[in-house]
């Protein structure tokens, strides 16, 4: 920045963090990463005291010139409150005009590609949309348009000496997920039920039905985890266990060949209607039944 000219600065007036010790705070302005939240930034450190040269003090003025990334808005406000807990004052670009990009303008990436003079051009990282801007501004810097490609996920690029271009047929492309040891074998099916048991809990209902009878031995067992606690949901618990044998009566009738499959579901279903009508929660709902 002081090669280009960007930072004025006169000399001696730039330290290392080492030696802040040895002037007026007054006198010292920090530049530091961190705007974001991130963890192992100096902003961060410096927050939570693992900086080994820089600690705030009451009357110190923390400027945030970025804006917050999208998804972020809940870590940067974390980050916000401690540092007004430890009694600096913290100015954003919604209260003032001191926002700065960190990303280049069309005119600075035209200023690049100028400057490099490619033969060939590939924009990445972006939206589809932005990656069709950036090659647009390529061309506007003298590229041909048969020397720029913009590509997806799963894309072929040949590059030869004299061309570049783009295979028609791509690699097949997708998220791969990583669970402990496993590299692949989470589907979607499977992320969607954690998706459930975290959000609702489960409910596994487990009825031992007579073979001969059809008829439910004894009281159905229930088990809950993340939905429920069991000790102070006893009236809840009763008249679940008399919906299921309720259930379990009407869809094996009269006798003759019994679908458990077909009954299994119907508990699945109606109980499911029952604890939502009861809790306003949808549990992942197990049925179980065993033949004696």
């Amino acid at each position: 920045s002081r090669a280009l000219g960007f930072i004025k600065a006169k000399k001696g007036t730039l330290v290392q963090s080492k030696e802040i010790s040895r002037h007026p705070d007054s006198k010292i302005t920090i530049i530091c990463t961190g705007a974001q939240g991130e963890g192992q930034a100096s902003l961060m450190r410096i927050i939570n005291k693992e900086h080994p040269f820089i600690r705030f003090k009451k009357g110190d003025t923390v400027v945030f010139s970025s804006s917050v990334i999208p998804g972020n808005e809940r870590t940067v406000q974390i980050l916000k409150d401690e540092i007004l807990r430890q009694k600096a004052t913290v100015y954003h670009y919604k209260m003032m005009d001191i926002h700065a990009g960190g990303h280049a303008q069309s005119e600075e990436l035209k200023e690049m590609i100028e400057i490099m003079k490619p033969d060939f051009f590939m924009p990445i990282h972006g939206q589809y949309s932005m990656l069709a801007a950036h090659a647009e501004i390529a061309k506007s810097a003298g590229l041909e348009e048969k020397n720029i490609v913009v590509v997806e996920n799963g894309s072929i690029v040949n590059l030869g000496k004299k061309k570049i271009g783009i295979e028609e047929k791509p690699v097949p492309s997708y998220y791969v997920m990583v669970d402990g040891l496993g590299i692949g074998d989470v589907g979607e099916i499977v992320l969607r039920d954690r998706q459930t048991l975290a959000k609702d809990g489960m409910f596994v209902i487990i009825a031992v039905v007579d073979r001969q009878t059809g008829k439910i031995k004894g009281s159905p067992d229930i088990i809950s985890r993340g939905f429920i606690y069991l000790r102070e949901s006893q009236e809840l618990l009763k008249q679940t266990r008399r919906k299921v044998i309720e259930i379990v009566s009407g869809a094996v009738g009269s006798g003759g060949i019994v679908n458990w499959a077909y009954i299994k579901d119907e508990i699945r279903n109606k109980v499911g209607q029952f604890l939502y009508a009861k809790t306003q929660r949808r549990p992942m709902i197990l049925p179980v039944v065993i033949e004696v």
